[in-house]
């Protein structure tokens, strides 16, 4: 149960980031607001396609494919959540935050708003979610190989 309002709190976080982007920006996009001049900006995008922009207008396809993954993912992972580690868990469940902050965009806009740019690295936007989408990755990813390390070095 911890775990499902810890999804909900996170998810309603990256809503409210993306709520105040759309107030400040009054929906326009390309609007932006520089951070550190050249590198960072919050500029708002909506995305109509999936990660990174790919296959703009077809916001339908990502709907009903995120829909599909988020539901196999919870078949799959309550099944056998209660046999991972402590830090696998929390990567599951900061990725299932991204998932649901992303999807409540899809089905309530019919598109994402997207507003971190950091035109110093990349051309993309992204959000809060597809940050939490990136950490949870990076959690479980870390606490695999670290797992392992130790596994393997106490031989």
């Amino acid at each position: 149960m911890p775990y499902i309002i810890i999804i909900l709190v996170l998810a309603a976080l990256d809503q409210i980031t993306k709520q105040l982007m759309y107030n400040v920006s009054g929906g326009v996009q390309g609007f932006s607001i520089p951070i550190i001049d050249k590198f960072f900006h919050l500029t708002y995008v909506e995305n109509h396609g999936g990660v990174f922009g790919l296959l703009q207008g077809k916001i339908n396809l990502f709907t009903i494919a995120s829909a599909v993954l988020i539901i196999y993912v919870i078949a799959v992972e309550y099944k056998n959540f209660k046999n991972y580690s402590k830090w696998t868990k929390i990567g599951v469940v900061v990725i299932a935050a991204g998932a649901t902050g992303n999807m409540i965009d899809r089905i309530l806009r019919g598109y994402v708003i997207d507003m971190i740019d950091f035109r110093g690295i990349w051309a993309f936007v992204f959000n809060v979610a597809d940050m939490y989408v990136h950490i949870g990755i990076y959690i479980i990813v870390i606490d695999y190989l670290t797992r392992k390390y130790f596994k393997n070095s106490k031989k």
